[in-house]
Protein backbone atom coordinates (compact mmCIF):
# COMPACT_ATOMS: atom_id res chain seq x y z
CA UNK A 1 0.00 0.00 0.00
CA UNK A 2 1.86 3.04 -1.26
CA UNK A 3 1.53 6.46 0.05
CA UNK A 4 0.05 8.99 -2.39
CA UNK A 5 0.67 12.75 -2.23
CA UNK A 6 -3.06 13.84 -1.05
CA UNK A 7 -2.14 11.32 2.15
CA UNK A 8 0.53 13.79 2.59
CA UNK A 9 -1.50 16.52 1.77
CA UNK A 10 -4.39 16.13 4.07
CA UNK A 11 -2.02 15.22 6.99
CA UNK A 12 -0.68 18.83 6.67
CA UNK A 13 -4.05 20.08 6.42
CA UNK A 14 -5.25 18.49 9.36
CA UNK A 15 -2.58 20.00 11.06
CA UNK A 16 -2.72 23.36 9.90
CA UNK A 17 -5.80 23.48 11.28
CA UNK A 18 -5.51 21.75 14.33
CA UNK A 19 -3.12 24.76 14.80
CA UNK A 20 -5.46 27.43 13.40
CA UNK A 21 -8.14 26.10 16.48
CA UNK A 22 -5.53 25.76 18.95
CA UNK A 23 -4.83 29.55 18.37
CA UNK A 24 -8.27 30.62 18.40
CA UNK A 25 -9.53 28.46 21.10
CA UNK A 26 -6.77 29.57 23.22
CA UNK A 27 -5.72 32.81 23.75
CA UNK A 28 -4.69 33.51 27.01
CA UNK A 29 -1.48 31.11 27.28
CA UNK A 30 1.32 32.33 25.35
CA UNK A 31 3.49 29.02 25.12
CA UNK A 32 0.73 27.29 23.75
CA UNK A 33 0.35 29.91 21.33
CA UNK A 34 3.76 29.39 20.44
CA UNK A 35 3.03 25.57 20.28
CA UNK A 36 0.25 26.05 18.09
CA UNK A 37 2.79 28.28 15.98
CA UNK A 38 5.52 25.48 15.56
CA UNK A 39 2.66 22.76 14.66
CA UNK A 40 1.65 25.27 11.89
CA UNK A 41 5.14 25.58 10.93
CA UNK A 42 5.62 21.82 10.87
CA UNK A 43 2.36 21.79 8.59
CA UNK A 44 4.02 23.71 6.11
CA UNK A 45 6.99 21.58 6.02
CA UNK A 46 5.04 18.02 5.69
CA UNK A 47 3.53 19.87 2.57
CA UNK A 48 7.17 21.05 1.01
CA UNK A 49 9.01 17.79 1.77
CA UNK A 50 5.59 15.72 0.15
CA UNK A 51 6.06 17.81 -3.29
CA UNK A 52 10.06 17.75 -3.25
CA UNK A 53 9.61 13.69 -3.23
CA UNK A 54 7.29 13.42 -5.41
CA UNK A 55 8.49 16.06 -8.07
CA UNK A 56 11.77 14.52 -7.77
CA UNK A 57 13.31 18.01 -6.73
CA UNK A 58 15.17 19.14 -3.81
CA UNK A 59 14.24 22.94 -3.52
CA UNK A 60 11.23 21.67 -0.87
CA UNK A 61 13.40 20.08 1.25
CA UNK A 62 15.95 23.37 1.32
CA UNK A 63 13.21 25.54 2.30
CA UNK A 64 12.34 23.37 5.11
CA UNK A 65 15.89 23.35 5.96
CA UNK A 66 15.39 27.09 6.18
CA UNK A 67 12.15 27.19 7.94
CA UNK A 68 13.54 24.62 10.66
CA UNK A 69 16.38 26.88 11.18
CA UNK A 70 13.88 30.15 11.73
CA UNK A 71 11.48 27.83 13.90
CA UNK A 72 14.27 26.93 16.12
CA UNK A 73 15.65 30.52 16.55
CA UNK A 74 12.59 31.91 17.24
CA UNK A 75 11.28 29.20 19.93
CA UNK A 76 14.84 30.14 21.81
CA UNK A 77 14.20 33.85 21.43
CA UNK A 78 10.30 33.31 22.07
CA UNK A 79 10.78 31.37 25.33
CA UNK A 80 13.86 33.73 26.33
CA UNK A 81 11.50 36.72 26.09
CA UNK A 82 8.74 34.64 28.30
CA UNK A 83 11.42 33.82 31.06
CA UNK A 84 11.91 37.51 31.16
CA UNK A 85 8.26 38.68 31.56
CA UNK A 86 7.23 35.48 33.81
CA UNK A 87 10.59 37.07 36.16
CA UNK A 88 8.85 40.82 36.18
CA UNK A 89 5.17 40.12 36.21
CA UNK A 90 4.71 36.52 37.42
CA UNK A 91 2.23 35.24 35.15
CA UNK A 92 2.45 34.31 31.36
CA UNK A 93 -1.08 35.32 30.72
CA UNK A 94 -1.50 36.94 27.27
CA UNK A 95 -4.45 39.18 28.76
CA UNK A 96 -1.95 40.72 31.73
CA UNK A 97 0.62 41.67 29.35
CA UNK A 98 -0.84 44.55 27.96
CA UNK A 99 1.51 47.21 29.66
CA UNK A 100 2.00 48.35 26.02
CA UNK A 101 -1.59 50.05 25.82
CA UNK A 102 -1.64 53.45 25.94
Amino acid sequence: MAMVLADYLILGAVLFGLSVAGIFINRKNVIILLMCIELMLLAVNTNFIAFSHFMADISGQVFVFFILTVAAAEAAIGLAILVVLFRNRHTINVDDLDSMKG
